[in-house]
């Protein structure tokens, strides 16, 4: 079941609801992998569940399993990709309950270093090309 409100679940129906803060990079197996637009931490992506549940116990064993095999697919690509000192990982939805993760890749002596990572600092975007330069990154190491 799809929300009507919800950036991931309509993606490709009402694009600028995440136009807003990611650009879609591909689907993964039950999930969608979206690059982060705020940058600070270079690599950053979500990876939303594919259909509209808030909470990881929302799913059987089979999806979870399914879900974190996507989380672990994507931060290797990130890894592979940005060679980051540590990837964090951010399961929020208070508000907007579609099951999804941030990987927030850290690195020693940059931004936030030791510390928790901001929802949105607002402190870096980039113009399309270095966007798709990341998006072509991370694909070539998926």
């Amino acid at each position: 079941m799809k929300d009507q409100n919800c950036a991931y679940c309509m993606r490709e129906d009402a694009p600028a609801l995440l136009d807003a803060f990611g650009i879609f990079i591909c689907e993964l197996s039950v999930s969608s992998l979206i690059l982060f637009k705020e940058q600070s931490h270079t690599g950053r992506c979500i990876v939303a569940y594919k259909d509209h549940v808030g909470e990881l116990t929302d799913l059987t064993d089979e999806e979870r399993n399914a879900f974190f095999a996507d989380v672990a697919k994507a931060s290797n690509a990130i890894h592979k990709a940005f060679q980051p000192d540590k990837v964090n990982y951010g399961a929020y939805g208070d508000t907007g309950r579609h099951l999804h993760f941030h990987l927030v890749p850290k690195y020693k002596d940059q931004f936030e270093w030791g510390g928790v990572f901001q929802m949105d600092p607002k402190q870096v975007t980039l113009t399309q090309p270095e966007y798709d330069a990341l998006i072509e990154k991370i694909k070539a190491n998926l």
